[in-house]
């Protein structure tokens, strides 16, 4: 799957795939001719949101708030610009690298375009807070695909997907509002080239492989964890509840995992990763809300009966209402 980025691989095409292969390299392929068909001019969109809505303007106590959490999203895109870079470059399937290529692209329009949105704001991003920049260089600078493709493709862009869908609703902003429209249907389409190929390349771990993966991907989800607790009080400033983010992120989460299963039905439903994240997210973000005074003695016992599911967790919790609105 990876090669040396010093030679061409001639034997692209050698490969013979199963029946199931080629139906998931259609899929990989179509990503990219999908993303074709949807391209969107990024200065020509927001110029035409600025002329619906007027120029963006917020109060200082809202304006600096959302500035610092989307100064994330822009280093964020920055990242995601790199890293699926890389994925071009080194993943020899054609179907796989034009994916890839295709979120070069994606990802290049939805930098410059946050970084002209924060710019007609009145901001200029700094630098992001210690955990989020951990985040993103983690997944830039491993060098092993399985991780990298997990890291961006099932963590990163999943986070993203939850910020933009929240801000759309709330309505945060009326240019941002309608401008995360076209950010979540392009990172929606980026989540089928994890899909696709994060289970697959699984199968092939031996056992060490698999607990240095499940180690990477906890590593990753609590360092998450900890950047949202850093930037809980400019999320609040902008009425953007951290618990209802990791609902909407568990049931995000839910679906890729349900795609996945149709595809591999051996994928876990519950696995021992994600029971660690949800104890972490109760003991960072507890049932009683962030006004609560709940002593970090409650928050580890609480924190330990999720784990141990004598507790429900955000994820059980949001998995309830999503059942109550299908009923």
């Amino acid at each position: 799957m990876l090669r040396s980025r010093t030679r061409l691989p001639f034997d692209m095409f050698d490969v013979t795939y199963t029946e199931a292969e080629a139906r998931r390299a259609r899929r990989m392929e179509s990503i990219y001719h999908g993303g074709q068909a949807k391209i969107w001019d990024g200065r020509e969109v927001l110029a035409q949101l600025v002329a619906k809505h007027g120029k963006p303007t917020m109060p200082p106590d809202k304006r600096r708030p959302l500035a610092r959490v989307f100064a994330i999203i822009l280093w964020g895109e920055l990242a995601a610009w790199k890293i699926s870079a890389q994925l071009a470059d080194r993943l020899v399937p054609l179907e796989a690298k034009l994916a890839a290529a295709s979120q070069v692209h994606d990802e290049a329009r939805h930098f410059y375009v946050m970084h002209d949105y924060l710019e007609a704001l009145g901001e200029t991003p700094g630098r992001i807070e210690f955990w989020a920049e951990r985040v993103l260089r983690k997944t830039l600078e491993t060098d092993d695909l399985l991780k990298k493709l997990l890291g961006m493709q099932l963590t990163v862009e999943t986070i993203a997907l939850v910020i933009f869908q929240r801000v759309r609703e709330l309505q945060i902003e009326p240019v941002l509002s309608e401008l995360m429209t076209y950010y979540e249907r392009d990172e929606a389409r980026h989540v089928g080239l994890g899909v696709q190929l994060v289970p697959q390349l699984m199968s092939g771990l031996s056992a060490r492989g698999a607990v240095s993966l499940a180690l990477f991907q906890l590593d990753l989800l609590v360092t998450t964890l900890l950047s949202l607790k850093t930037i809980e009080r400019d999320l609040l400033a902008i009425g953007v509840d951290p618990r209802t983010l990791l609902g909407i992120a568990f049931r995000k989460q839910a679906d890729i995992d349900a795609r996945i299963r149709d595809e591999f039905p051996a994928w876990p439903a519950d696995p021992p990763v994600h029971r660690l994240f949800e104890g972490v997210c109760e003991a960072l973000f507890p049932t009683e809300g962030a006004d609560a005074r709940v002593s970090l003695q409650m928050r580890l016992k609480h924190a330990i009966e999720v784990v141990t599911r004598k507790r429900p967790s955000v994820n059980q919790e949001w998995g309830s209402r999503g059942a109550s609105r299908a009923a």
